[in-house]
């Protein structure tokens, strides 16, 4: 089982100066770390959360072509990247300390997303060449509140899917081919 997620992703942007102004300032309000920024044939800004500890990072660099994305049209790539919050309040903070006075839009405002996990809390915008990311907060115990808005929500899902046989916990789980079987498959 891996105990890492994501190495590392890459976005290509823009306007290279502008978004890495935003970035900057941005990943500085969250407490991330930035740990390369050289050209050696190619150029590329990079972020780390938990600097030096070797762990996932961001990194930017600038586009050759291409235009402003728009996350509403689903199109072929990116649909967004969720950054973890500590904690709900950190959201909160985050959107009137650091949202409110960035140059970006905001396209759902800090709410509760039961449908997804229980006290799951985040806000998600739009970076200035379009990307969309979402800072997310889901706790380690969520309280009995929040544990039974996510089963309301459970049970509304099962009555408007009368297909599902199980419950949708269940039913959104799939089993994945082992390693064995992955390497025989085509």
């Amino acid at each position: 089982m891996r105990w890492r997620g994501v190495h590392h992703v890459e976005f290509s942007v823009l306007d290279y100066e502008r978004s890495i102004a935003f970035y900057d300032r941005m990943f500085g309000w969250l407490g991330y770390h930035s740990f390369w920024t050289l050209d050696v044939g190619y150029r590329s800004t990079y972020y780390m959360a938990r600097y030096p500890f070797a762990h996932s990072y961001i990194g930017i660099q600038p586009a050759r072509s291409g235009e402003r994305l728009h996350h509403d049209e689903h199109a072929t790539g990116i649909h967004h990247i969720a950054l973890w919050a500590r904690r709900r309040r950190e959201v909160d903070d985050f959107r009137r300390e650091f949202l409110a006075n960035a140059p970006v839009t905001v396209t759902d405002e800090p709410a509760e997303y039961p449908v997804y996990a229980p006290g799951y809390y985040a806000v998600f915008f739009s970076d200035p060449t379009g990307i969309r990311w979402e800072l997310a907060h889901t706790p380690f115990l969520p309280g009995i509140g929040a544990i039974r808005r996510s089963l309301r929500v459970a049970r509304q899902l099962q009555r408007e899917h009368p297909e599902w046989r199980q419950h949708p916990v269940r039913e959104m789980q799939r089993t994945l081919p082992s390693r064995g079987e992955a390497a025989r498959e085509e």
